[in-house]
């Protein structure tokens, strides 16, 4: 589908960049282009990845005149730039809306101006029902990608978009934090036990992008239904798996973090469409008639639930450490820390599917 075919990933020396080459580099893709402002980390993926197909740019979202060059001559992109941790958002909201909004905006912009045939746009479950600035600044990086879409001519441009949670053994996730602490001798620490979290890969969340690929329309969203665990069993998970006998400790829930993860809100889930692993969320594409709003309403939006991590599919930990070994990072984490051989044999297999 990408043959012979120029591909933009802002934000591309993050996890998902790295996993979008993982897939890519060894097809017949033409370029991938990766956009970021971190010379160093394109120097440590320059030096790590060698590929004639992937061209660094150093620019920001933020400023509409590097973003522009990037698209010069580009087929798709892939939006994943964004400032992500929620305590630099809460202390700096102004800079989560220059890079969140104001920079997805320039991404929208520039690619509509260079006739880019697709752009997915990369969200979050905390853009659903915000508590805390990241996930404000997200949730409006939506609604721009949405208002944007309702007005290009001639669908020149698809903007469509994806939404996940925390990605298992993603950079700053709470699995490398757990295993690091195996490794360190201390105290695995959660916040609060009864916590739900989604869990999900990696090579999911790029499955998910693809599938946006393939079959977004204007405005659309996507979901991945996903299976989720609390915070409780996937420590004991990764304890049990490292056979560590750390003791977890529970140091209570931080600003601005919630107890589950949502990623469909009950009116958006009326009007969401089931297409088996995913879930579409059409545009709400209602006219600027205002007297609509408020003459108009849906009795099922008060019957209706959403859709989040504590009423999805909740695993074992036994469920949980099947998961988990699929995952690269935990496999040679397991390999170099574990002698038990059991645990190598089932790393071994697990490579091999």
């Amino acid at each position: 589908m990408f043959k012979d075919k120029i591909l933009l990933i802002t934000g591309g020396t993050g996890s998902f960049g790295h996993a979008v080459l993982d897939r890519f580099l060894g097809t017949d893709i033409k370029e991938i282009r990766i956009f970021s402002r971190d010379e160093k980390k394109q120097d440590e993926m320059r030096n790590s990845i060698k590929s004639d197909k992937i061209k660094y740019y150093i620019g920001d979202v933020r400023d509409y005149s590097s973003i522009d060059l990037a698209m010069r001559g580009v087929d798709y992109v892939f939006h994943a730039a964004a400032l992500k941790q929620v305590p630099s958002c809460e202390f700096y909201p102004m800079e989560a809306i220059k890079t969140n909004v104001i920079g997805t905006e320039n991404v929208f912009n520039s690619a509509i101006s260079n006739r880019i045939k697709k752009v997915i746009l990369l969200s979050t479950d905390k853009a659903v029902y915000p508590i805390n600035a990241m996930g404000m600044s997200k949730a409006v990086a939506e609604k721009v990608m949405i208002a944007k879409s309702r007005i290009i001519e001639n669908n020149n441009t698809i903007l469509c978009g994806t939404r996940y949670g925390n990605v298992m053994a993603s950079r700053g996730s709470v699995i490398p934090l757990f295993i690091d602490q195996i490794r360190q001798g201390k105290d695995l620490t959660i916040t609060n036990p009864r916590m739900t979290r989604f869990l999900m890969s990696l090579e999911e969340a790029v499955d998910l992008v693809l599938y946006a690929f393939e079959n977004g329309n204007q405005g659309d969203i996507f979901v991945q239904k996903a299976p989720a665990s609390t915070i409780s069993d996937l420590a004991a998970a990764v304890k049990d798996m490292f056979n560590s006998n750390a003791e977890i400790k529970i140091i209570g829930t931080r600003h601005g973090e919630k107890g589950y993860e949502t990623l469909i809100t009950k009116e958006e889930f009326v009007k969401a469409a089931d297409e088996g692993t995913y879930f579409r969320i059409p545009a709400d594409n209602r006219s600027l008639n205002y007297d609509k709003y408020y003459t108009e309403g849906n009795e099922k939006i008060d019957s209706q639930e959403e859709y989040n991590s504590d009423n999805t599919k909740r695993l074992s930990i036994d469920e949980i450490k099947e998961k988990l070994l699929k995952l690269s990072y935990v496999q040679d984490e397991l390999v170099n820390s574990n002698k038990d051989k059991r645990i190598l044999e089932e790393v071994a297999s697990a490579k091999s599917l």
